[in-house]
C-alpha cells in the first residue's frame, strides 16, 4: 500500500477570487492562499485545493460531499445565504431541492464556477 499523509481532493474553477468569496463567505469555511491556489479547509482536518484553469469546465457529477446533521436546516441556512439548490426529475427532488428516500437526504447545488457540491443527511 502506498504511504502517504493526509490526502486531500482537488478542482478547478475559472476565478479564484469569486471561488474564495464563495467558500470562505457564502459557505463560511477557512479559506487560505498559498502559491496562488486556494486550500478550502474542511471540518475534520480535511481539505479541497482549488485552483484556476483557464478552460475549466465543471464536472458533470458531484465534486464535494458534505455531511450534516439535518439536510432542511442546512438547505433553509444556505437558501438565506444566496445559494441556490438544484432541481431534478430524476432523482426527483422536492421544492426545496432535497432528495428524499432510498438512502440519506441530499441536496446539490453549484459554486459559482459550476462545480456541483451536495450536502448529504448524516446522522
Amino acid at each position: 500500500m502506498l504511504t502517504t499523509k493526509q490526502a486531500f481532493s482537488g478542482m478547478s474553477v475559472n476565478d479564484l477570487q469569486k471561488a474564495q468569496k464563495f467558500y470562505g463567505g457564502t459557505l463560511g469555511f477557512e479559506v487560505t492562499k498559498k502559491f496562488g491556489q486556494l486550500h478550502v479547509h474542511l471540518p475534520g482536518g480535511h481539505k479541497v485545493l482549488i485552483y484556476r484553469k483557464p478552460d475549466h469546465r465543471p464536472a458533470t457529477y458531484t465534486a464535494l460531499y458534505l455531511p450534516v446533521g439535518d439536510v432542511d436546516e442546512a438547505v433553509d441556512e444556505l437558501t438565506a445565504r444566496g445559494v441556490v439548490f438544484e432541481r431534478y426529475t430524476k432523482p426527483r427532488t422536492d421544492e426545496k431541492g432535497i432528495f428524499r428516500g432510498r438512502g440519506p437526504d441530499i441536496a446539490w447545488f453549484t459554486d459559482p464556477d459550476g462545480n456541483v457540491i451536495a450536502i448529504v443527511e448524516e446522522r
